[in-house]
């Protein structure tokens, strides 16, 4: 299969700084504009480990075990091959699920910031960070292309900002692969998922994505990415869609994880 490798989106990644001639560049770059964390605001020494201070950095992320079907944070046997808890016996289209941390204190304040049009900057280092927990992981997956979940064109208009583009942006850089963003489209504008049962989401949700026809779209390896996940049922019909359309693995990344039933 043909890597994902349009003009269009190659554009998006500039060769990278050699090491050297990049630690210059963010040490002068300290010097004059000093860096504060993008969460919490506090002073950072320097920005060459990210834009997050120690603090939140150990707040946002969930260190224990979490279940790789549905990223549940779980401990010992609660995760096996075939789910935890929260997700035994449910069929996902999605093949494996990562969460930076659970969707409370800081975590949660991050994500609901993130989808402000003025949250971008945040989502850009919280994104860094996701980035970095799961780098072994996602190198060794060999994914084609990373893929935000959108969002509909007139929610867009309202709320100026689709935090999952955002996110998407280091984590491609970090893996050296394209941000297919065209890939997938919202193609209903579906009612707000958060007041609404297990089972009213997954009716809600259903045929509310579509894929482009993409000659690298069959067979491909993909990440997609959103800010919060709660039953899963807005990741499992995106990536139905993308399965349907050829797709032959989808992994799902998100910066929180709610305790929501899928």
């Amino acid at each position: 299969m043909m890597r994902f490798a349009p003009a269009r989106m190659l554009q998006r990644f500039s060769r990278p700084l050699a090491p050297n001639a990049r630690r210059w560049t963010v040490a002068g770059l300290d010097l004059v504009f000093p860096p504060n964390c993008a969460l919490c605001h506090a002073d950072l020494q320097t920005s060459a480990a990210g834009l997050l201070c120690e603090p939140c950095r150990t707040e946002l992320l969930h260190r224990g075990e979490a279940c790789r079907r549905c990223a549940m944070p779980a401990t010992g046997d609660l995760a096996s091959s075939d789910g935890c808890p929260w997700c035994r016996g449910e069929r996902f289209h999605f093949d494996e699920a990562f969460a930076l941390g659970r969707y409370e204190g800081l975590a949660r304040q991050a994500a609901l910031r993130m989808k402000r049009s003025s949250g971008r900057a945040l989502a850009l280092a919280v994104a860094e960070y996701l980035s970095a927990q799961f780098a072994a992981r996602w190198q060794a997956a060999r994914f084609d292309a990373v893929v935000p979940v959108p969002m509909h064109w007139s929610r867009r208009m309202w709320r100026g900002a689709n935090s999952p583009d955002a996110l998407c942006e280091p984590i491609g850089r970090s893996l050296g692969v394209p941000v297919a963003s065209h890939v997938l489209a919202r193609s209903k504008r579906t009612q707000p998922q958060a007041n609404l049962s297990p089972g009213r989401r997954r009716r809600n949700l259903r045929g509310a994505f579509r894929a482009t026809q993409h000659a690298d779209l069959p067979g491909a390896r993909l990440l997609l990415i959103d800010d919060i996940m709660t039953t899963g049922a807005t990741l499992n019909e995106a990536a139905k869609t993308l399965k349907r359309a050829g797709a032959s693995y989808v992994a799902v990344a998100v910066v929180a994880r709610a305790e929501g039933l899928v």
